[in-house]
């Protein structure tokens, strides 16, 4: 039965192994679609695990910070410090921004931290670490920046002092790290004309711009262009203390929302990206119905070319069981060389795709398992074609 497969697929080897080559890139594309909703989900990991936070405490009633949109006066942190099991607490904001780097845009995260306090990036590749209040950051070296640049953010120049890697928001994009209070006058600070306009409007109006009131109008002018918020308040939790605990104590008397690193996840897997896995999914049930449809149109084509071969071995004597485990065997190793020609295509271009491609050894042998299973339900066509043929095609006309 092997001699019979072996014999047939070297008879013609070069269209069997460019077809195993062709569905090989096809079941390439379906490990590497695998692998970018492996990479969404480490992504959101890796976000939480490099925040360095047990506790995020967000806006009451939000799925803050990264799910929705949420804001917390910046002198909050203080009270938590106060409360039993938290060990450190620190203010920080996250904005998505188009950076231009070069003649190009680049779309990243800018964050604003506390330096030495949670979110500050646990380790870096070449530099050093904020250490000014003002003018300074760490880039993510997926971002294209070098020491020594200089980026621009809205008004103000920062010169990258630090570089990063692995830092990436949940959607993958990189992080630039800046100090809070140059965060929140960017994320909160408005332009100058609408500085101007506004200025304009609060004179307009009587009741705040009264006669007998001397320096109202200046101090609601100064009220607004101060920036006193941020996005969320970063919690690590006291060794022996329960963060569930903490946090449930979080929400009961301080009236806000506080999540522990699981419940984050749950968010950010479940939730933020829930719509591209459905879709990913999707993806790959169409291309496995594609991938089977292909090998049972080129085993049946093969069948076929060969019915006079097939009948000849009937009339010799030759079992059907024989035959059906030869076009069984041709099935299974054109799925085998379509493997391994896709493992190593994913495995190449992976690196080079704009977000991050987890190839997951489990996925890579799943789907070894699911191109077997498919080739030998592919495989069965062309079987019962073969069973049909009349021994007495051999010596028909």
């Amino acid at each position: 039965m092997i001699s019979l497969a072996g014999r047939d697929i070297l008879h013609a080897w070069a269209k069997f192994v460019f077809t195993g080559v062709g569905l090989g890139l096809l079941i390439g594309v379906t490990l590497t679609m695998a692998g970018v909703y492996r990479g969404m989900v480490d992504d959101a990991r890796v976000l939480l695990r490099n925040s360095g936070a047990d506790l995020w405490v967000v806006q009451q009633d939000t799925l803050g910070p990264y799910a929705e949109s949420s804001s917390l006066h910046d002198d909050v942190y203080r009270s938590l410090l106060g409360l039993p099991g938290v060990a450190r607490a620190a203010n920080v904001t996250y904005q998505t921004l188009q950076l231009r780097r070069g003649g190009a845009d680049v779309r990243a995260m800018v964050v604003g931290i506390v330096p030495g306090q949670p979110g500050e990036p646990d380790y870096l590749v070449a530099g050093r670490p904020l250490t000014r209040s003002h003018y300074e950051a760490v880039a993510d070296v997926k971002t294209g920046f070098r020491l020594g640049d200089v980026i621009r953010i809205r008004r103000n120049d920062y010169t990258v002092v630090g570089l990063t890697r692995r830092m990436v928001s949940s959607s993958g994009d990189p992080m630039v790290f800046v100090p809070l209070k140059d965060a929140q006058e960017v994320q909160f600070l408005k332009d100058n004309d609408a500085i101007l306009n506004e200025r304009a409007r609060t004179a307009a109006n009587p009741q705040l711009n009264r006669p007998g009131v001397p320096g109202l109008l200046e101090a609601i002018d100064a009220s607004k262009t101060e920036s006193r918020s941020v996005n969320a308040v970063l919690v690590q939790v006291a060794p022996g203390f329960d963060p569930e605990a903490v946090a449930e104590n979080i929400r009961r008397w301080k009236r806000l929302t506080a999540y522990t690193q699981g419940e984050m996840e749950d968010i950010l897997v479940a939730k933020l990206i829930a719509t591209s896995a459905r879709q990913i999914g999707m993806f790959l049930v169409i291309l496995a119905i594609v991938s089977a449809a292909i090998v049972a149109f080129i085993i049946y084509t093969m069948t076929m070319a060969k019915i006079r071969e097939i009948a000849v071995l009937k009339l010799i004597g030759t079992k059907n069981r024989t035959i059906a485990g030869m076009i069984l065997q041709q099935a299974v190793g054109l799925g085998l060389i379509g493997f391994v020609v896709g493992k190593i295509a994913a495995t190449f271009w992976a690196p080079y795709f704009p977000k991050y491609v987890l190839l997951e050894p489990g996925d890579a042998v799943r789907g070894l398992a699911a191109t077997v299973a498919i080739c030998v339900l592919a495989s069965v066509l062309a079987i019962r074609a073969a069973l049909r043929v009349d021994p007495a095609e051999a010596i028909g006309g």
